[in-house]
């Protein structure tokens, strides 16, 4: 074995005794080409050191000399470049080992032996957010080379495409989004859960319906949120006048409606992804028709145990889950009591812009939604002034009225003076409706 080469195994165990990964990359190669040019004594080295650290075990170190690596360190007439190690788990397995590096390819032409399978080689270098990236002057999400061997170095790179042509409202590029739908289930195998939620939670929420959309599309969000794909393939009545639509179809149409009211709201736009997932286990037809009985409360239950495997933190998932849980609640047109329960429930707010942007997708009708946004201002009225203090009896007797529209009337009249407070007490409110009668009678 050639002395470089021994020198070589010294230096990398003397970093792997410091706790690090390094080693010789295509010592095969590097033997031929020591044995063939007796000039030759350069040597690459892969490994996941700093150059902090590197420092302390070889204060010689000296910044990088060859293309790509990071740092050199010369021993005597044996210089040793240092080239940054593949330590992404997302990275396709037999991809992840360096075997060459520019110093190598161009030996590698120079005898001759370039095969084609070498073309796109994984080469160590520098990470950032736009590596294996074409720049964004062209208009369109691509990646950088042959489209398949650079999502192969990265299968994060294939989220990080969605959410960058979700947020930057850019296409993919033809080549590149066919290796990401080729790559589909590798990008589910290959990249952890915390990766693919971190891009996720870099996405605005007013693109969030596109990001998820495009998680559809790719074929990806099957294999990570199951659960949600599959509401594909349930159906249910967007309005008498349009008839059926998907619920998944209708869940992306109120992601993108939700924002409308509430901007930058990311867990209310979540939350409104798993609003309708209830539905997926609830759905029964009864008569000819779907029905999808307590899927709020099912949904809210299956959220949790989906957003548990997708790593989020507990005050997170209660939150998501309540909004599920209680998004129902504002459809059906409450009473004075009701309105008052649906008042006391954390973060309303919320569950009131998740149900306009419900009837928003559906072309739905306001009815009941208008109805409870005028009792949630009659909320702010103590209980005791919501009932008169007379009832339509006492106001027949008070009064000497027979039964009909009119004691409805007075009824209603009673209750608005009291509210201005015009009227505190019994005998205030018999004055008041005996008055009331009287001018009706006169007119």
């Amino acid at each position: 074995m050639p002395q470089p080469l021994k020198d070589a195994i010294s230096v990398c165990k003397a970093i792997i005794r410091n706790g690090y990964e390094a080693y010789i990359i295509n010592s095969p190669l590097q033997k031929k080409a020591l044995i063939d040019s007796n000039q030759e004594k350069e040597i690459d080295i892969c490994t996941d050191i700093s150059w902090e650290s590197l420092e302390k075990i070889f204060p010689n170190v000296s910044p990088p000399l060859a293309k790509y690596s990071f740092a050199h360190l010369k021993e005597g007439e044996t210089i040793f470049h240092f080239y940054n190690a593949d330590t992404l788990d997302a990275s396709y397995p037999e991809a992840a080992l360096a075997r060459l590096t520019p110093r190598l390819l161009k030996k590698l032409e120079a005898r001759g032996e370039l095969s084609l399978n070498l073309a796109c080689p994984y080469i160590p270098r520098s990470k950032d957010a736009f590596d294996g990236f074409e720049t964004l002057d062209s208009g369109q999400i691509a990646f950088k080379g042959i489209a398949d061997e650079t999502l192969k170095r990265d299968y994060l790179l294939a989220v990080r495409a969605l959410r960058f042509s979700a947020n930057y409202q850019m296409p993919i590029e033809t080549n590149t989004w066919l290796a990401i739908v080729r790559a589909a289930r590798r990008v589910v195998d290959y990249v952890s859960v915390v990766d693919i939620m971190d891009e996720w939670r870099k996405v605005e929420a007013e693109n969030m319906w596109q990001f998820v959309q495009l998680l559809f599309d790719s074929m990806i969000l099957h294999g990570l949120i199951p659960e949600l794909a599959a509401l594909s393939r349930v159906k249910h009545i967007k309005n008498p006048e349009e008839g059926e639509e998907t619920v998944f179809e209708h869940t992306i149409e109120v992601m993108k409606r939700y924002p409308e009211e509430l901007p930058y709201d990311w867990y209310g736009t979540l939350a409104c992804l798993f609003h309708d997932v209830g539905k997926l286990y609830t759905a029964e037809e009864v008569d000819g028709q779907l029905t999808f009985y307590q899927h709020h409360q099912i949904g809210a239950k299956v959220t949790r145990k989906i957003l548990r495997r997708l790593g989020f933190p507990s005050e997170d998932i209660d939150l998501i889950c309540h909004l599920v849980k209680h998004h129902m609640r504002f459809h059906f047109m409450l009473t004075d009591k009701g309105i008052r329960r649906f008042k006391g429930l954390d973060e309303y707010p919320r569950l009131i812009e998740m149900v306009r942007a419900d009837l928003k997708a559906r072309n739905g009708s306001y009815r009941e939604f208008n109805h409870n946004l005028k009792m949630l201002e009659r909320a702010e009225i103590s209980e005791e002034l919501l009932e008169p203090l007379l009832n339509g009896h006492q106001i027949m007797e008070y009064t000497g009225i027979k039964p009909g529209p009119l004691v409805g009337v007075i009824r209603d009249e009673l209750l608005q003076a009291q509210i201005r407070g015009d009227v505190n007490n019994l005998e205030e409110a018999v004055e008041f409706v005996r008055s009331y009668a009287t001018k009706e009678k006169l007119s």
